[in-house]
């Protein structure tokens, strides 16, 4: 028992003490706290307005390109040019959702880095190309809350005067926000979770970190229990604030 207790002091000091390697731990932990926040954001913020877009375009179209083209021609109202726009605009967000939900994270973060933002911080590279992936989870999951909101719902702000922007911004998205928050529960802990293979573009978080201390200690165990353990902690806190942030809500609706 004494030399099993004497060994994992040993590793202990080896992986944390010793030439002050904590300090990577450090490093890595602001970095992964960084990168997925920032990346939550940019994906709530792509996420929202691709939901909202294509949504619109359903409830007042769906239009037809060369229709509306032809339309234009004909009349010379540039409504229809409009409609013919928001196709385009329609079929371009459509691209970007099946591109960036079908290939894997790893390769769209490697092309933002090494290809289309080579020049920039490492960092905020990570940001964008996680958050611009998250987008395509949540514009879905957003969507599908708007879809959920009963129609009555828009069809009641219109008659009360309000735009079609209005009404979505102050009655119909806070209604949708509502019913998916655990889906973005679970969007924020996947994406907290992908954000260790940043490793592949050189940014040190926390799996880095663990991986750099490894390679001087020759142990795995440690380093990677640490990081597991660190991982664990970070859903565990997220999954309380999401179910009382949910619990506050219910009792908001109760009133």
């Amino acid at each position: 028992m004494a030399s099993i207790l004497t060994a994992i002091k040993q590793a202990y000091i080896s992986t944390f003490i010793t030439d002050d390697r904590y300090l990577i731990f450090l490093e890595g932990f602001k970095n992964t706290l960084i990168l997925t926040i920032g990346a939550l954001f940019v994906g709530m913020f792509v996420g929202i307005l691709v939901a909202v877009a294509k949504v619109y375009y359903y409830q007042d179209g769906p239009y037809k390109f060369w229709e509306s083209i032809g339309l234009f021609i004909r009349t010379k109202h540039a409504e229809h040019l409009g409609h013919a726009f928001q196709k385009l605009l329609d079929m371009f967000l459509s691209l970007y959702l099946t591109v960036f939900r079908g290939t894997p994270v790893v390769v769209q973060l490697m092309i933002w880095a090494f290809v289309i933002l080579a020049t920039t911080n490492e960092l905020l590279v990570a940001i964008i190309g996680f958050g611009i992936n998250s987008g395509a989870y949540v514009a879905e999951i957003v969507r599908a809350g708007i879809m959920a909101v009963d129609k009555g719902q828009t069809e009641a702000g219109r008659s009360l005067g309000l735009s079609a922007w209005a009404t979505m911004r102050k009655i119909v998205l806070p209604q949708a926000i509502k019913n998916v928050l655990p889906a973005f529960g679970n969007e924020f802990i996947s994406l907290l979770k992908e954000t260790s293979i940043v490793g592949y573009i050189a940014i040190v978080d926390i799996t880095k970190a663990a991986a750099l201390v490894r390679a001087r200690t020759f142990d795995a165990f440690v380093p990677l229990l640490f990081v597991a353990a660190v991982y664990l902690t970070l859903v565990i806190f997220i999954s309380m604030a999401q179910k009382k942030i949910e619990s506050k809500m219910r009792k908001s609706e109760r009133k």
